[in-house]
């Protein structure tokens, strides 16, 4: 009975059997059923032989028994028929001897000792193996003149059905041992390939293993199977770094500027909140270089759109060689460009960058038609901690300074006013 608010346990499923072990099953339930059938006939055949055997056998001891007391018949020596009897029924596998004479008298008899013992033993093995005793008649110048009653011994018989009975078995045993080795190469090589084809399913679909590859199998429809599974295989691997590279590239669009190749506003904000975090745990400073044309509009409206990308460009380029390799450059729109720079020793270095971002814009910039442009800028300079302690301020107090250098005539930088003290709590 199940107690209200539980719910009833449910056994566990029972174990799948292998594919391994349902196929070793069927084929040891064949080759014993083979074996046990082939032995049960084998018997059947030999007792048949045997007793075919041992009744021909026996009708030839008759017959020489009844050429050797055909004397002591006629004449009627019963001694001499006992001894002759003696002489040949004991070199033979006969249980007992009768001789009779014309009259059907009992002329001589032998018997062979122990024939008392296992009495039921003796009356199953003779049905079994033998049909019964032989007569042979005693003739004398064409006349009978007596018969000779051969009994066989059916424990010599059954000694020798034992012993063919052990020698079958043997066999039996060389070939049940045969057919479980051929059964088990079998079974490994239908099993081996399709073990590998489970690891290495299992392997692309939990570890994305798309390299792996199957082995060849010596059956053939077993190897068509694994070269079509390679094959697939290779689609998936290349589909999988076809998928990579456009992953690669939409994650590059979305954290890039299409025309420069710089960082986009959201990937440089991200990227100056990180180093920032990374500056205060270090105790190290961090500017930010805020950039900005002073001639773009100009550019468009006389060398067209065209010239302006180019000219982007060209300022792009400029800036980054002018930097490190650490040092971060993002262009946040049109004409606006941002410059990260980290591990700063002294804040005065920021400046030492943003005159030499400035040199470098001294060069005019080729544009496709064959004419230059000289395309100056203004840079606005904040540090951290000095300007503002997180990224947004830093960047906004960046801007705020860029505007003053334009307003300085351009061509020129200015450093961002210092953040009052935090008061304390």
């Amino acid at each position: 009975m199940n107690l209200p608010g539980r719910r009833p346990s449910s056994a566990p499923p029972p174990p799948r059997p292998t594919l391994y072990g349902a196929l070793r099953r069927i084929h040891l339930s064949v080759a014993l059923i083979a074996v046990l059938m082939a032995g049960i006939s084998l018997t059947l055949l030999g007792m048949t032989a045997l007793r075919a055997y041992a009744d021909h056998n026996l009708r030839l001891v008759a017959r020489s028994i009844a050429y050797t007391v055909e004397a002591p018949v006629v004449f009627g020596d019963q001694a001499a028929a006992a001894d002759a009897l003696s002489v040949i029924a004991s070199t033979e596998d006969v249980a007992t001897v009768a001789v009779y004479d014309g009259d059907r008298q009992l002329l001589a008899t032998w018997r062979r000792p122990g024939q008392d013992r296992f009495p039921a033993l003796r009356q199953i093995a003779g049905e079994l193996l033998t049909s019964g005793p032989a007569e042979q008649p005693i003739i004398h110048e064409s006349q009978q003149v007596g018969t000779v009653r051969v009994v066989g011994d059916p424990i010599a018989l059954l000694h020798f059905l034992l012993q063919g009975t052990l020698g079958l078995i043997a066999c039996l045993l060389v070939t049940a041992v045969g057919a479980h080795y051929m059964s088990s190469r079998m079974l490994g090589d239908i099993i081996d390939p399709l073990r590998n084809l489970m690891r290495v399913a299992h392997a692309v679909r939990s570890e994305r293993a798309f390299g792996q590859r199957m082995p060849p199998a010596r059956i053939e429809e077993l190897n068509a199977l694994s070269e079509d599974f390679n094959v697939l295989l290779d689609e998936l691997e290349a589909w999988q770094k076809q998928l990579q590279r456009e992953n690669r590239s939409l994650a590059h669009r979305a954290t890039h500027d299409g025309l420069t190749g710089l960082l986009n506003r959201a990937a440089f904000a991200e990227a100056l909140d990180q180093a920032l975090r990374t500056a205060a745990a270090r105790n190290q400073y961090a500017a930010v270089l805020y950039l900005d044309s002073d001639d773009f509009k100009g550019i468009n409206d006389r060398h067209g759109h065209a010239a302006g990308d180019v000219v982007l460009v060209g300022i792009a380029e400029r800036i980054r060689g002018c930097l490190r390799e650490s040092d971060t450059v993002g262009r946040l729109g049109g004409d606006e460009f941002a410059v990260l720079i980290e591990a700063l020793r002294q804040p005065e270095d920021a400046i030492r960058a943003a005159e030499g971002i400035l040199d470098a814009m001294n060069v005019p910039i080729d544009l496709p038609d064959g004419n230059s442009v000289m395309a100056p800028l203004s840079i606005g300079l904040a540090v951290f901690p000095v300007h503002a302690r997180n990224g947004a301020a830093l960047l906004h107090a960046a801007d705020a300074a860029m505007y003053g250098a334009k307003r300085d005539s351009g061509a020129t930088w200015h450093a961002a006013e210092t953040a009052p003290p935090q008061r304390q709590a």
